[in-house]
């Protein structure tokens, strides 16, 4: 009786790590981004920047000359912008796109489709395309549209208080195991943050294969870009890899929705409490002390769908 309870509880588990392994996306992957048939041309025009993609360009402007965007960012250039919690993370943008900072196409080019405040003629339907197309099943998040605008959201304020920070002022937190040695994140073996890599992984901070996700100082210190936790050209599928392996695995496909950089499913509803849902489990990567591994909780692992 105890070998075939064994037997079925490794079936389980092999089932469980598989489904992890298999994701596959309703949708194409590029989703909202698509831009109502526009494709990548949405973003990045092919020719003349945004004199390409018909728009108006604020004169003496370099649009067109970082990653053939196709959009007119003025007037962000230069803007100063206050995030969260009353303001207090404060980001000067770049005033040019060719500065070749971090914060171009991290944050600058972003809010030059996302503002909705300083941009407000830019595509931008101002509710989650995964609730506009009935992805999104979690009746927890009621009918109520999410913004898909951050400056211009709908609220009383108009302003990005209610927004997580990003920029120079956003700095990442490290220890417990996370370390950055200047240019990249590294994990300690056998430390609190490798047990939460174990039991999720650290997809956000982790070194891509092309870039980093995240920008760093002159001071020397990691912080947040919109690209840290997001990943704009795929917006439903997570891809691991063995640069950033996923609770072990490192060739796996996962759910994720809003073009976040990791595994994010708000669809799993009713997770039990010796689970954690990744959803939790994506903002942990940075605010660690909130995690299980932090708090000598070592066994609650991820359910991912």
């Amino acid at each position: 009786m105890k070998r075939a309870m064994l037997v079925v509880m490794f079936i389980l588990a092999i089932a469980g790590f598989v489904m992890g392994q298999t994701w596959s996306s309703p949708v194409d992957v590029l989703g909202a981004h698509n831009n109502n048939g526009r494709g990548c041309a949405g973003c990045h025009s092919p020719h003349s920047g945004a004199y390409g993609s018909g728009h108006t360009v604020k004169a003496g402007t370099d649009t067109g000359s970082y990653a053939l965007w196709g959009q007119d960012a003025s007037p962000l250039y230069g803007a100063t912008i206050a995030f969260g919690d009353g303001g207090e993370f404060t980001e000067l943008l770049p005033s040019t796109i060719s500065t070749g900072s971090e914060e171009v196409g991290g944050i600058l080019l972003c809010l030059s489709c996302h503002d909705g405040n300083l941009t407000p003629t830019n595509m931008m339907a101002k509710k989650s395309y995964e609730q506009t197309i009935g992805l999104l099943t979690n009746t927890a998040y009621g009918s109520n549209p999410i913004p898909t605008l951050l400056g211009n959201d709908g609220s009383t304020a108009g302003n990005y208080q209610n927004d997580h920070p990003v920029g120079q002022a956003a700095t990442i937190r490290t220890g417990n195991g996370l370390v950055f040695d200047g240019t990249k994140m590294s994990v300690t073996p056998s430390t609190p943050y490798a047990q939460f890599v174990a039991n999720y992984g650290y997809p956000a901070l982790a070194p891509g294969k092309w870039s980093q996700p995240f920008a760093v100082t002159a001071g020397g210190k990691a912080y947040v870009l919109c690209t840290t936790c997001h990943n704009q050209h795929v917006m439903t599928v997570y891809a691991s890899s063995t640069a950033s392996p996923i609770a072990g695995n490192t060739a796996g496909y996962f759910a994720t929705f809003f073009f976040v950089n990791g595994p994010y499913n708000p669809n799993i509803n009713n997770v039990s409490n010796t689970n954690a849902p990744s959803t939790t489990q994506f903002c942990r990567q940075c605010h660690f002390a909130e995690a299980n591994e932090a708090n000598n909780t070592n066994n609650i692992t991820t359910v991912f769908q």
